[in-house]
């Protein structure tokens, strides 16, 4: 699953708006209006729609998923839609971003690759009038702004509720371990939004169990099987009484079991996604659980919001949208229909 980095690079960003802007079009105002008076929200039949897509990264699996969604929705309401990869390049992004707004679509879904830059996209849109709904991640930087807290430009924010996900990881985990004991934590890469927030849900749900966890290693795996597999060895090496590692994803945690499994060690895993490698394992008995996370939903969710928005039918503005994100153990893993 690509994540979606904390920007450091505010003269990037900067640069993009003032690049996005010149390259938009001058024929409508900053209220969205064209030359000869018409405004450019002036709501449509979801047939004459053109929705842009600037897609993070079509070759990783997770926006791939997100993007059948999308033109599955889109195809069945008869919408033309207009994407472009970013390849997980924030600089192409922006230049897509760029290519969209100069072809005034009637709204933008944007898949960011980067959260802080985003925003000079996300405004350089709403200066030209066209709306835009963010995919899958925040607009603007996690550290100053909570994940329902919607970049205001934004008609909408349609992603996973990464909070929920940590504290229904964190729910597994005490089912596993009801009295609780060693575990340890292997983080996504440093400094990546998704990261963060499944650990906050995660530490709050076993603050409040009263069970008694002591984590004892924390450590990025940088979100690949390999690393995963790297850092459990390591981890399981220097704590012996280790009985739990909770995994940001579930490509990680798949690593991770085959660490366990060298090991020939008791220990728990759960982790982070319903990928088909995550479900395979819990179904296996080799993960403890994950939190199914199905992005073909999620672009089904984010096309209907924004055109609900252009029609007139579910107008919005800054609104957080998101959809069920279950706990899933091997009880229940034909319930989680793995998506990418």
């Amino acid at each position: 699953m690509k994540m979606h980095q904390v920007s450091r690079r505010t003269g990037i960003a900067l640069a993009t708006v003032a690049l996005a802007i010149a390259g938009a079009g001058c024929g409508a105002s900053e209220g969205g209006s064209d030359d000869d008076g018409g405004s450019t929200q002036a709501a449509k039949s979801a047939g004459d729609l053109t929705i842009g897509v600037s897609n993070l990264g079509l070759a990783a699996p997770f926006p791939a998923a997100i993007s059948r969604g999308i033109k599955a929705a889109a195809e069945e309401q008869g919408i033309r839609i207009v994407e472009l990869d970013g390849k997980s390049d924030p600089d192409k992004q922006a230049n897509d971003m760029q290519d969209l707004i100069a072809q005034r679509p009637d709204g933008i879904l944007l898949l960011p690759v980067d959260s802080g830059i985003a925003q000079g996209l996300v405004d350089a849109a709403d200066a030209e009038g066209i709306p835009v709904v963010a995919v899958a991640s925040q607009v603007g930087d996690p550290s100053e702004r909570e994940l329902k807290d919607v970049y205001p430009r934004l008609a909408a924010l349609v992603t996973q509720d990464e909070v929920a996900s940590g504290e229904k990881a964190a729910e597994i985990v005490i089912r596993e371990l009801p009295d609780g004991g060693e575990i340890a934590i292997l983080e996504g890469a440093a400094g990546f939004a998704e990261s963060k927030l499944r650990q906050v849900g995660f530490d709050e749900v076993l603050a409040r169990s009263g069970r008694s966890f002591r984590t004892v290693a924390s450590q990025p795996g940088d979100w690949l099987p390999d690393k995963g597999e790297a850092v459990c060895q390591n981890m399981l090496a220097a704590h012996p009484n280790l009985r739990l590692v909770y995994s940001h994803s579930d490509d990680m945690a798949v690593g991770c079991t085959k660490a366990v499994g060298q090991a020939n060690r008791d220990v728990k895993v759960v982790g982070v996604g319903g990928s088909r490698l995550g479900m395979n394992a819990v179904e296996a008995g080799e993960m403890a659980g994950t939190v199914c996370y199905l992005p073909e939903e999620l672009g089904r969710v984010a096309l209907e919001t924004i055109v609900g928005d252009l029609t007139g039918d579910r107008p919005v503005e800054a609104e957080f949208v998101s959809y069920e994100t279950p706990a899933t153990t091997r009880a229940n893993a034909s319930e989680c229909n793995a998506q990418w």
